[in-house]
């Protein structure tokens, strides 16, 4: 349903009578995109709905407040995030059922995209309860366009696991997208994730984007290789946009000589450096992965430690 009247005054019957995207505020959730960094990157029409609505909830209420309190918001404000949905969605979900207006808000950009949401949105739609989004800043989007790669297709992929063989298995498949794809790290892994993902790779083209539309905004651009030499003591908040697989870029599935050397040194170094898996373990795994004996595995780690000398 299209707005029909999206320029419509402050003031006017538009306004006045709650109506948004052509369905009444009564009883609706409002998923409200907040800014990311800078705080005038906030809709007219998301400090309405944050004005009128009934409660916000928000993933830190104390760092809500902060921007409320920019924009001269008073609307009450109600804790929601990872740890306490089991409770607050029942309890949201009773509010809106009762006619409540609700924003959801996350601490920066758009709820449910890693961030705190996805469950009260799909308690909404099972109810049959209204979802309207409220759009605005986003870190992927913002990250992604001043990367200046293909977003056609765009995969976002959240942020990398940190054990050890769940990296290893989401690395080879972010490696297998081959249009570009973005992904989060924070500041005291973001160091590792390159190294790590220079094994994987290779030379595929990587913007890192830190602390975007604040004013400390920094954008790195290399391949995993050269990004991971330049990011001593790291700090901020990092989006990570990576560009489409290279033409000349040889498939993990027919690599030879040198390249599948180095990478089954990696691979392996990258399964049994935590201790976890052992290593006949982590041979019998590169094995199955790659469809390979564990004899040629064995020898393709061992002539790999040898390059690496």
């Amino acid at each position: 349903m299209i707005d029909n009247a999206p320029w419509a005054p402050a003031g006017s019957a538009h306004q006045r009578n709650g109506t948004i995207m052509g369905a009444s505020m009564s009883g609706t959730l409002f998923v409200v995109a907040t800014p990311i960094g800078n705080l005038e990157d906030i809709t007219l029409r998301a400090l309405r709905v944050l004005r009128e609505a009934d409660i916000i909830a928000a993933e830190d209420t104390r760092r809500t407040s902060r921007l409320l309190a920019h924009h001269v918001i008073t609307t009450k404000t109600i804790s929601f995030h990872q740890h306490n949905t089991r409770s607050r969605v029942p309890q949201l979900i009773a509010r809106l059922r009762a006619g409540a207006r609700v924003a959801l808000v996350t601490d920066a950009g758009t709820p449910g995209v890693s961030d705190p949401g996805l469950e009260l949105v799909n308690a909404c739609v099972a109810e049959g309860i209204p979802v309207d989004p409220v759009p605005g800043a986003s870190a992927p989007l913002a990250a992604a366009v001043a990367a200046g790669y293909s977003l056609t297709p765009f995969t976002l992929l959240g942020f990398p696991p940190t054990k050890a063989c769940d990296r290893t298995a989401w690395f080879k498949a972010a490696y297998s997208v081959n249009g570009t794809f973005c992904f989060f790290e924070s500041p005291h892994r973001i160091a590792r994730t390159m190294r790590e993902a220079a094994a994987f790779w290779g030379e595929r083209q990587i913007v890192i984007a830190r602390e975007l539309t604040k004013i400390h905004q920094e954008f790195l651009r290399g391949s995993a290789q050269e990004l991971s030499a330049r990011l001593e003591s790291p700090r901020g908040e990092f989006t990570i946009v990576v560009g489409p697989a290279l033409i000349a870029e040889i498939p993990v599935t027919t690599e030879t000589g040198g390249v599948f050397d180095e990478k089954m040194r990696n691979e392996f170094g990258l399964l049994t450096k935590s201790g976890d898996v052992g290593r006949r373990a982590a041979i019998a795994q590169l094995a199955k992965e790659h469809k390979r004996s564990a004899k040629e595995i064995y020898s393709a780690v061992e002539r790999g430690k040898k390059l690496a000398k």
